[in-house]
């Protein structure tokens, strides 16, 4: 069933006016007529069923009818990322969407080829992947901020793990990335093995962090440095082995 984001608050009775492009997707792209219905969600009311009551000429109403889903809080992931190409950086963002990520905290290094980006069209990106993948929120997107101001607000509890290609064993014999994410504490409490963990993930950039960057990031009392295998990987899909890596060990996918 066709899923949409809005903005407006969810709940049994309540009437939505769709935006211009909503009304397109929905009547145009998607053909509906009155009486059908559609799942919607807004990040913070759960998913609900709507039906649609009229068809005007630039938007088209909605009448929310049930609950079929609470709302569920993503695991508090995040992705920080070197700001790369706009097409690999846009496919980080859907994917990253599609994994879970809370969070994407877009910084610049030395060697990121730019400073800035469009942040509303990531955050249209990341909504599309959250209404077909069936998440009840889309997550959040910052603006580009030097690595350095990151890091001198980055709080000393909350784990940031580094992928570092400067870890990459050429002999084919790297050491398990996995343990990189798990805590000294043992990682997941064994009692609680439905509770996803804290923490974030950082990517650099296309030619790598710089000396002095891997340097302050070393010494930084919440970072750990994860090697990511035995070959230099690009930069998007370090991204998602980083993101896989870590939902896999402490995230909300299930464990046997």
């Amino acid at each position: 069933m066709i899923r949409l984001f809005v903005s407006q608050p969810l709940g049994a009775g309540k009437t939505l006016t769709t935006t211009a492009d909503q009304h397109r997707y929905l009547t145009g792209v998607m053909r509906l007529g009155v009486g059908d219905a559609i799942l919607v969600f807004n990040g913070t009311d759960g998913e609900w069923r709507a039906e649609l009551s009229a068809i005007g000429k630039r938007d088209s109403v909605l009448e929310v009818t049930e609950l079929t889903r609470p709302q569920t809080a993503s695991p508090d992931l995040e992705l920080v990322l070197a700001l790369i190409k706009r097409t690999p950086l846009e496919w980080v963002v859907e994917k990253a969407t599609e994994l879970g990520v809370r969070r994407i905290r877009l910084v610049t290094t030395r060697r990121t080829n730019s400073d800035h980006t469009n942040v509303s069209r990531l955050h249209l990106l990341a909504t599309e992947a959250a209404e077909q993948c069936g998440r009840l929120d889309v997550p959040e997107i910052l603006p580009p901020v030097p690595l350095e101001r990151l890091l001198d607000t980055w709080p000393a509890d909350r784990p940031l793990t580094f992928c570092d290609e400067t870890l990459a064993r050429p002999d084919g014999a790297p050491a398990d990335p996995a343990q990189s994410l798990v805590p000294s504490g043992g990682g997941v409490d064994p009692q609680t093995p439905s509770r996803p963990a804290s923490g974030a993930v950082l990517i650099g950039p296309e030619g790598g962090f710089d000396p002095a960057e891997t340097a302050r990031l070393r010494s930084h009392p919440a970072v750990t440095a994860m090697s990511l295998g035995p070959r230099i990987l690009r930069a998007e899909t370090a991204a998602v082995a980083a993101l896989v890596l870590w939902q896999a060990c402490r995230g909300d996918w299930p464990r046997s």
